[in-house]
C-alpha cells in the first residue's frame, strides 16, 4: 500500500513539474502587463521591460519583516 502511495506521489510530481516552468513568452506578457499597469511609455517602458525580463534577483523592498516592529533609535549626536 505504501508503495502505491509513493508511486502516485512521484507520478504527480513528475507530470506537474513542467506546469511550474515560466517561459520567456509568459514572462514577457507579465512584464508588459506591469508596464501597462504603470502607464509607462517610451524609454521608461523599455527600461522597465528590460529589467523585468532580466534574470537578476534584485531585492524588491523591505518586505514583511522590514515593516514590523519598532524602528531602531537614531544614533547619538
Amino acid at each position: 500500500m505504501i508503495r502505491f502511495a509513493v508511486a502516485a506521489g512521484l507520478l504527480t510530481v513528475i507530470f506537474c513539474a513542467p506546469s511550474f516552468a515560466v517561459t520567456p513568452k509568459d514572462k514577457m506578457a507579465t512584464c508588459k502587463f506591469g508596464a501597462d499597469d504603470q502607464k509607462l511609455a517610451g524609454a521608461q517602458r523599455t527600461k522597465f521591460i528590460k529589467d523585468c525580463m532580466s534574470t537578476r534577483n534584485d531585492p524588491r523592498g523591505a518586505g514583511a519583516m522590514g515593516t514590523m516592529g519598532p524602528t531602531a533609535p537614531p544614533p547619538p549626536k
